[in-house]
């Protein structure tokens, strides 16, 4: 395959990955369970796909009841490859259907990451109600030649709830101005003004567009940001309006990913809080926020169209240091738990909290007594604990120290020093960590959250992963582990010098 020309390869894949092409497999994740087909390491109530390749999350929205996942995938292989739109859907955020591959490879490129939007006014003419995706064409033929210009942006449009597509026959609907990096669109629709609006990213600053139709867009502004030292290409833009909790005070929020530069090595997702004017973005924030300080949240964007208008972010959860690496067989990549953000006010700052969605804690079963074994709540054992969320409150003097473990003493460790502020997490020992030089090299992970006498802990562990909610979502971290086998021992260790409050241990269920 490698002598085979770039021009051949890409014939052979449009021919190979007609968009005609369905198939009749909706089996969803929960269903896998019960038929004894999850594989080591595949999360429960984590999305993943069901066979090969995942990365970012695409065309987030919401229609007719139904919460609809797209995402780049590649069907024919664990690793990276020719980009489509995989698809899939679901009423909780937890549940979801596997429906058939959404967007192909086509004379014009692979599909990169986009976003999607309901034209419920019809102003595409494609349909009232139109499902319109709007996503990067990556040629390349064009990259092998040396261009500058193999990144184009497309739409394609969907009458019947994103089950069938077609592409806009005049793509692309923008063409490339020169600028390498030149990618992932999120479209939105600008209630002040009445019209839609884009925000894409040019390399290192983000370019926002308007259009009237979403086949026409004009650039109305741009947005950078001086890092010191720069962060790299930005990735996976999101600009959205949201009210300061508490208050009748509205801001605006701008997301931004990059692969390279996040603060525990690699991939990563800013954000920005900021106003917007309804042509440009500008910001008083002096540094970096980040959304989830953990080595695996990246990508991340939030839904259009949601019916009570609140922000659900979903992120790829793994890293492009290591992704194409970790220890599983016939699938590869999860996405983080959905969310919802929300911002607060701490003195003159500005801080995006990340809770766990409504509804969620629907799924959680109290564990017993009898099901847990050794001293509840400071050092037990249990037999899910592998699939369960953990909560409790803590008032620390000094250190707070963690350990989940299981009977081969692979060890995963999160804990809280108050007087340098730094909560970390140190998955070194947690199993399998030897699978990549980068992933072992970022086992030990930190985060400043300040000074606490009392922090509020919320710990979702599924399969391999790890995510963890420090003061309601304040600050979070997120981080894949990949024991030899299930973590089943809980302890804290110096239990005397910390006074634990409202512990609280759940089975989920899946």
């Amino acid at each position: 395959m490698k002598n085979i020309g770039y021009q051949l390869l890409l014939a052979l894949l449009v021919l190979g990955c007609k968009e005609t092409t369905k198939t009749t497999d909706q089996m969803s994740t929960s269903n896998l369970d019960k038929m004894d087909t999850f594989e080591k390491y595949r999360p429960r109530f984590h999305f993943t796909p069901k066979a090969n390749w995942m990365n970012d999350p695409n065309g987030l929205v919401y229609h007719n009841e139904y919460y609809h996942l797209f995402y780049q995938y590649y069907p024919d292989s664990t690793v990276w490859g020719p980009m489509h739109w995989g698809h899939a859907k679901s009423k909780d955020l937890v549940q979801w259907e596997h429906l058939p591959v959404a967007l192909f490879p086509d004379s014009l490129g692979y599909i990169f990451s986009g976003s999607a939007i309901i034209d419920k006014d019809n102003t595409a003419g494609f349909g009232k109600d139109a499902m319109v995706a709007i996503y990067t064409y990556h040629d390349p033929v064009k990259e092998k030649e040396g261009s500058e210009l193999f990144q184009t942006q497309g739409i394609a449009y969907s009458t019947d709830d994103g089950e069938t597509w077609t592409k806009y026959a005049d793509n692309p609907v923008i063409e490339n101005p020169g600028i390498r990096d030149f990618r992932d669109p999120k479209v939105f629709w600008n209630e002040d003004r009445s019209i839609w609006q884009m925000v894409l990213v040019a390399k290192d600053h983000v370019q926002i567009y308007d259009s009237d139709n979403l086949k026409e867009w004009a650039k109305i502004s741009e947005f950078r940001f001086a890092d010191n030292p720069p962060l790299g290409v930005w990735e996976c833009p999101d600009l959205f309006k949201i009210k300061v909790e508490g208050s009748e005070e509205e801001k605006w929020v701008m997301i931004i990913s990059h692969g390279t530069g996040a603060p525990n090595s690699g991939s990563g997702t800013r954000y920005f809080v900021g106003d917007y004017d309804g042509t440009t973005f500008t910001t008083q924030q002096k540094e970096s926020l980040w959304i989830d300080y953990g080595t695996d949240n990246y990508a991340g964007v939030t839904y259009n169209n949601t019916p009570d208008g609140k922000r659900i972010f979903i992120g790829w959860m793994s890293n492009w240091e290591y992704a194409t690496t970790t220890p599983t067989e016939t699938w590869r990549s999860a996405m983080t738990l959905p969310r919802e953000l929300k911002l607060i006010k701490n003195g003159d700052n500005y801080l995006v909290q990340s809770i766990m969605i409504d509804g969620f804690e629907t799924r959680y079963s109290t564990v017993s007594a009898e099901k847990v074994s050794g001293s509840y709540p400071s050092n037990f054992e249990y037999a899910d604990l592998q699939y369960s969320a953990i909560s409790f409150d803590v008032m620390i003097k000094d250190e707070l120290k963690v350990v989940l473990s299981n009977s081969l003493d692979d060890k995963y460790t999160f804990g809280y020093k108050k007087d340098s502020g730094e909560f970390y997490i140190d998955r070194g020992q947690s199993g399998l960590v030897d699978f990549n030089a980068n992933y072992k090299k970022s086992s030990f992970q930190t985060m400043n959250i300040g000074s606490w006498d009392k922090l509020s802990l919320n710990i979702i562990l599924d399969a391999s992963s790890v995510e963890i909610f420090v003061n309601d979502g304040e600050y979070v971290m997120t981080t894949q582990v990949f024991p030899q086998t299930d973590f089943t021992r809980f302890r804290i260790e110096q239990p005397a010098e910390v006074d634990v409050n409202n512990f609280n241990l759940n089975k989920i269920n899946y």
